[in-house]
């Protein structure tokens, strides 16, 4: 069993330590406030270009990594062109186009799915794709996409990303079992580039899933204004801990004892109460449980770093998934495998 606490901060001093010369290449579109940015860092790559809209997100990235190029803007109006010219990279140089774009219009059975102009953000990351060529790309996406009417958006997507000369591998991963104390299923899309001839695979479970107990150890909290209003309080006694709490919807009471319930950026409080004490959790809390390190600060209120840390890929998970792809895709490529 690892010390999690410790091992969060190793890791942390890993991503802000000095590039290595060779180190691999990232490009992170819809960067958010950083999760997979500071997974690949982690993970020792240089991240050459960060593409994100959102004020507050582009702020947090900002405080957190002050020489990061970041694109602050809608990424359908930067075009390869501009990425080329800021990165200095050539069409397939760059190892790994990183990115989670929303897909909330793949829905529609007998159309040309692709084409709903919801998918635009989707189908800016293709054009990016096809445009920058590189070795690999990594995509997350909602677990929900291989259930129901939703496997048809999977086809389609899957359908484009090879449609793009790259071949793409789709598996589910829970973060849980990548060091991560919070149980965070997403579909992680990973492509090769066709010509390199190497198949794309996934890395395997590393890790029992780390309890809240253990990601929360010597952690020193403030709680002031954390206390719940007399109805919630209510709600809070009369829910035991790994349950949802009262008529909260998906709102649950964490259980010390197993790792930590899905955050989301909708919810009051992320979806997550305090399991031994009547309040909301701290940033502190929520960062630990997200495997952001102590360090990480984010900018603005409650509300902007629930909507942070719930939209992110948890660094530590990315972290898994970048390393392995180092190890078994860009090294095989270096040495002509």
């Amino acid at each position: 069993m690892i010390d999690y606490p410790a091992h969060l901060d190793a890791m942390w001093q890993k991503a802000i330590a000095p590039r290595e010369p060779d180190a691999p290449t990232v490009i992170s579109t819809f960067a958010g406030g950083g999760g997979s940015l500071t997974g690949y860092m982690m993970a020792g790559y240089r991240d050459l270009l960060a593409v994100e809209w959102d004020d507050n997100a582009v702020a947090t990235l900002r405080a957190n990594y002050p020489e990061l190029d970041i694109y602050h803007g809608d990424i359908a109006k930067i075009t390869v062109e501009d990425v080329l010219q800021r990165t200095g990279l050539r069409p397939g140089e760059l190892d790994i186009l990183d990115g989670s774009p929303p897909c909330q219009g793949f829905s529609t059975a007998g159309k040309r799915i692709i084409d709903d102009p919801r998918n635009q953000l989707f189908r800016e990351y293709v054009r990016l794709l096809r445009g920058l060529r590189p070795k690999v790309f990594v995509m997350e996406n909602v677990s929900g996409m291989v259930k129901g009417k939703m496997k048809l958006v999977f086809v389609e997507i899957l359908k484009e990303l090879k449609a793009s000369g790259y071949q793409v591998s789709a598996r589910l991963l829970n973060a849980m079992y990548f060091h991560v104390p919070q149980s965070r299923e997403r579909m992680i899309f990973i492509g090769v580039r066709d010509d390199l001839g190497i198949a794309p695979t996934h890395p395997k479970a590393e890790s029992k899933p780390v309890t809240v107990r253990e990601a929360w150890d010597s952690l020193s909290v403030d709680v002031t204004g954390l206390g719940l209003t007399p109805l919630y309080s209510e709600y809070w006694r009369n829910t035991r801990p790994g349950t949802t709490l009262g008529k909260l919807g998906a709102t649950k009471k964490l259980d010390m004892n197993r790792a930590g319930y899905t955050i989301v950026k909708s919810e009051g409080n992320g979806g997550l109460y305090h399991p031994t004490e009547c309040r909301m959790l701290a940033l502190s809390e929520f960062k630990r449980i997200a495997s952001y390190p102590d360090g990480y600060g984010f900018n603005g209120g409650r509300r902007d770093f629930q909507e942070r840390i719930g939209n992110s890929v948890p660094p530590l998970f990315m972290e898994a998934i970048a390393r392995h792809i180092r190890r078994e895709i860009l090294d095989r490529v270096e040495h002509g495998d």
